[in-house]
């Protein structure tokens, strides 16, 4: 079989994205709608858990959540007033129907489900004790640790064994649970992902991103705090920090890349955001061009950034398809290099005889830039010159980001000389990391400078990376072979 992803698997990938309703009778339903809104965060499998007052019902699938919500049949199979919902993306090996969530337990005092978003950098270190003291792991997600650490612990109250379960883990974390009789969501303490409340009516709504409230006509109230936990029932919402207060460390390749457009993030309008980080990309590294053309769909709007501030002509030089999924023909080296072209298309007109200047959101591995490159001197462009909407990604992520082992990124193997030649153009500029955080907002509204996680570009990470070790190489956590949160 020939994936017909080849521009996407050089992109980072969020892992997971998460949603949860209570006090709605028709709350799988808007459930799997909001997943629809949040199917860029996971691709791979997705699943809603109901509550009806007495039993809960499951339904999990790989694939897109049209691929396993789409029928009325299964919505009618999920009864209930209360649900959650989660989209995945695995990091490594294959995506199994035990890894998909939200993950459901039976416990002492009743039900739970859980889904989460984002990786614990702890996880095999805890895995391991877990076993030894006899847990069984149904899965390879680390979203099962943290069930693990809820069933042993010794408090009394569900929202108490949380939170004795969290203070044992590190890492970043969005989570949205439900015992039936209560919606909980639960950010990690520095808010490295994202989690947002809103309500429709009078039902409450938990979720990744702000496109996901407004699929459904809900209105957003507010972020959930760093190291906030929230608890949704009949009495209203029910704010809880347990954690201390610390400096938040949002992740800012939610500004440049993970995080949909019309989705409000932190205060700040991802889509505007974006203009703004491409007009300091014009401002940093102009250069005479005839074009400015994005690859799309990501770095359209860095590109009307950059081509409003360097009043360069905006064109569309690269035409996406949208609705190419996977084509089962025998991957030979020729028709392995035709699938290439399947997603994505030269639009010679806007091309021949013109200096181009093409922005996208990121180099990862560079196998992406060198046939998108190679694709555009095909067409015609007299000059190609690649201008990147975030700074060198030299360092993997270990927070809830799929990205590659380190000497695997082109930006730490090769020097700026060394990877324009690589891709194969006339030049090539990075946004500068002073320049992406004066784009996106490095002040709050309380007048604090704000700090954010940008590990993926510094390496100065903002927790420990336990499961790593100092002397071995950054790669993901070696327990989750089949895949993880």
């Amino acid at each position: 079989m020939l994936t017909t992803h080849p521009y996407d698997d050089d992109h980072m990938h969020e892992e997971c994205g998460v949603f949860g309703i209570f006090g709605h009778s028709e709350a799988a339903a808007h459930a799997a709608l909001g997943l629809h809104a949040l199917q860029h965060r996971g691709q791979e499998a997705a699943g809603v858990v109901s509550w009806d007052g007495r039993t809960f019902h499951s339904h999990r699938g790989q694939g897109h959540v049209a691929d396993n919500f789409s029928s009325e049949s299964v919505i009618r199979k999920l009864p209930g007033s209360v649900a959650v919902g989660h989209v995945r993306y695995s990091t490594t090996g294959e995506t199994m129907l035990r890894n998909v969530q939200p993950l459901f337990a039976d416990f002492e005092f009743g039900g739970l489900a859980i889904g989460h978003n984002g990786n614990l950098t702890n996880a095999t270190t805890l895995h391991r004790q877990l076993v030894r003291r006899g847990c069984l792991f149904q899965s390879t997600t680390d979203t099962e640790v943290i069930v693990h650490l809820i069933a042993i612990s010794l408090y009394s109250t569900v929202e108490d064994r949380m939170i004795d379960a969290l203070r044992q883990v590190e890492g970043a974390y969005s989570l949205v649970a439900t015992t039936g009789t209560a919606l909980i969501g639960v950010r990690d303490p520095l808010g490295i992902r994202p989690l947002v409340l809103g309500k429709l009516g009078t039902a409450w709504l938990l979720a990744s991103e702000t496109c996901a409230l407004d699929i459904i006509g809900a209105d957003f109230v507010r972020d959930v705090e760093p190291g906030e936990l929230v608890v949704i029932d009949t009495n209203g919402v029910r704010s809880v920090k347990p954690f201390g207060r610390n400096p938040r460390r949002f992740c800012i390749f939610e500004y440049i890349y993970f995080a949909r457009p019309d989705s409000i993030v932190e205060g700040t309008s991802v889509y505007e955001a974006r203009k703004r980080i491409g007009a300091q990309l014009a401002r940093e590294s102009a250069v005479d061009a005839d074009v400015v053309i994005p690859v799309p769909d990501s770095g359209v709007p860095a590109a009307l950034g950059y081509a409003h501030e360097a009043n360069i002509p905006f064109e569309l030089g690269i035409i996406r398809n949208h609705y190419v999924g996977r084509t089962f023909i025998e991957p030979t080296d020729n028709i392995r290099h035709l699938g290439v072209k399947l997603k994505h298309n030269a639009n010679r007109a806007s091309l021949a005889g013109k200096r181009v200047v093409l922005v996208d959101d990121s180099i990862v591995r560079g196998t992406t830039s060198m046939k998108i490159v190679e694709m555009v001197r095909q067409a015609g462009a007299k000059e190609v010159h690649m201008r990147i909407s975030s700074p060198p990604t030299t360092h993997s992520c270990f927070f809830g980001i799929d990205t590659p082992q380190r000497d695997k990124l082109m930006a730490a193997r090769y020097d700026l000389k060394g990877m324009a030649e690589c891709i194969g153009v006339d030049t090539l500029a990075f946004i500068s990391i002073d320049g992406l955080y004066q784009a996106v907002g490095e002040e709050s509204r309380d007048g604090e400078r704000r700090r954010y996680c940008d590990a993926c570009f510094t390496g100065e990470y903002p927790v420990p990376l336990t499961d790593q070790g100092e002397t071995r190489a950054p790669a993901q956590l070696s327990m989750l072979t089949e895949g993880n949160s």
